[in-house]
């Protein structure tokens, strides 16, 4: 199994204000050798990002209901503009490029577009999941495994209850034109952040835990997500520990413990096994999780590679 490196970033900050990036960049702290640099400003609330065919990155931009495309950077080391590619989406967060399209979860649906390059305009919007049920967490994740099917992350609908709906607090699973939807794995309460171990095939996701138990419970999760698992929320949380507002011993011991816990409340998002060759080999095959950090923990300690 890979080690795993935890990074503890404030993802919005680097590229949604000039006055929290300039205040923030000298803040944290990295190991030798490794730099960090705005790339764009000024975007508002970007949430998830990812490369075009083309090469280009694309942001959902949450609040605004865009989608932008940002080129490559100038000789000031920023991005040369930022072009609005989509508009008028729902709270638009997951976001992927496969065979051809563009796709988009917004909180209540799922829709792509027809992808022919950045400089042509997108094909007509093509709903393909209606009817998501939304509130309670409202954000959205999309991403496409190497079994070539599309898999849509919906969190729960409350803090800790138990949900009338058995898609929330769950990860779907979908053909690419939207068909066949079954309900992939349970128990997962807000599965933000979704990828592919590129080695194993297996997916993996970070899971946010409740909230008022405490600053430093329940633990975050690292899951390896299989079909038909159940990760005990919101029976239990981390190594099967009975939730106390259920008290359900022996359902938890029937689920699937975390393969990595961290800090309560810290929120991790974005996922990313690392297979460049920028950094040093040492990094190859690393787990990189982003932080978003909450304001339901009144502190969080210094975080350092783990293994």
């Amino acid at each position: 199994m890979h080690s795993f490196i935890t990074i503890v970033v404030t993802v919005l900050s680097f590229i949604s204000s000039s006055k929290l990036v300039s205040s923030s960049l000298d803040d944290i702290r990295l190991r030798d050798g490794f730099k960090i640099e705005e790339f764009a400003l000024g975007l508002g609330s970007p949430r998830f990002m990812a490369i075009s065919p083309d090469g280009v990155l694309f942001v959902t931009i949450i609040r605004k209901g865009t989608v932008v495309a940002l080129p490559d950077k100038d000789k000031n080391g920023k991005t040369d503009k930022v072009t609005t590619f989509i508009k008028g989406l729902n709270h638009p967060h997951g976001i992927a490029f496969y065979k051809g399209y563009l796709y988009i979860g917004e909180t209540n649906q799922v829709v792509r577009f027809r992808y022919q390059g950045f400089d042509s305009t997108p094909g007509k919007k093509e709903i393909i999941v209606p009817n998501l049920p939304t509130h309670g967490h409202f954000t959205r994740t999309v991403g496409f495994g190497p079994d070539e099917k599309m898999y849509v992350s919906i969190g729960s609908s409350c803090n800790v209850c138990e949900e009338k709906d058995g898609r929330r607090a769950a990860i779907l699973q979908f053909n690419p034109d939207g068909s066949e939807e079954k309900v992939f794995a349970k128990g997962l309460r807000n599965s933000v952040g979704i990828t592919w171990n590129p080695e194993t095939k297996e997916l993996w996701a970070a899971d946010n835990g409740r909230d008022w138990l405490g600053d430093n419970l329940p633990p975050e999760e690292i899951n390896i997500v299989k079909f038909e698992n159940h990760y005990g929320w919101p029976y239990c949380y981390g190594d099967r520990v009975p939730d106390p507002d259920f008290d359900n011993p022996d359902f938890c011991k029937k689920t699937t413990p975390p393969v990595f816990e961290m800090q309560a409340h810290s929120a991790p998002l974005g996922l990313t096994f690392y297979m460049g060759k920028l950094f040093p080999e040492e990094y190859q095959g690393d787990l990189f999780v982003a932080f978003h950090g909450s304001g339901t923990a009144q502190c969080l300690p210094d975080t350092k590679s783990s293994e």
